[in-house]
């Protein structure tokens, strides 16, 4: 067991600045380590230096989407078992459907979750008590 004292770390990954902020600063408000990256490459490079015990990740990004992120975080021995939840803008079943193949823990849509939603999520996923 990991000492209480030790936070879990959380790696976001958004190019919206203003929304990555916004995230940023309420999940270091619930008392985690966040580390945010604004793109893909920065997203791989971050995983293997930051080693986190989830990963925020957005779809649409520069550089690398973040289902090839995924693809590589879940192909890669080192990553392979880090939780994943994607939250991004794309609604379309699709795109669910093809990140849930690439192994997503969760897929989240933007436009219908609020940011308590999306820490009680990250919440559960990392085993943690989560706030009702």
């Amino acid at each position: 067991m990991r000492s209480m004292d030790t936070k879990k770390k959380i790696l976001l990954v958004e190019d919206d600045t203003t929304l990555a902020e916004v995230y940023r600063s309420r999940l270091e408000l619930e008392g985690f380590e966040t580390k945010l990256v604004t793109n893909g490459e920065d997203a791989l490079s971050s995983i293997q230096e930051y080693k986190p015990d989830l990963v925020l990740l957005d779809a649409m990004m520069p550089k690398i989407s973040g289902f090839d992120v995924l693809d590589i975080i879940r192909n890669t021995p080192a990553t392979a078992n880090t939780r994943v939840i994607m939250l991004t803008a794309l609604s379309q079943p699709k795109d669910k459907e093809r990140a849930e193949n690439l192994g997503v823990d969760e897929y989240l849509v933007k436009s219908q979750v609020v940011i308590g939603d999306v820490i009680a999520r990250v919440k559960h996923h990392l085993g943690l008590p989560v706030d009702q």
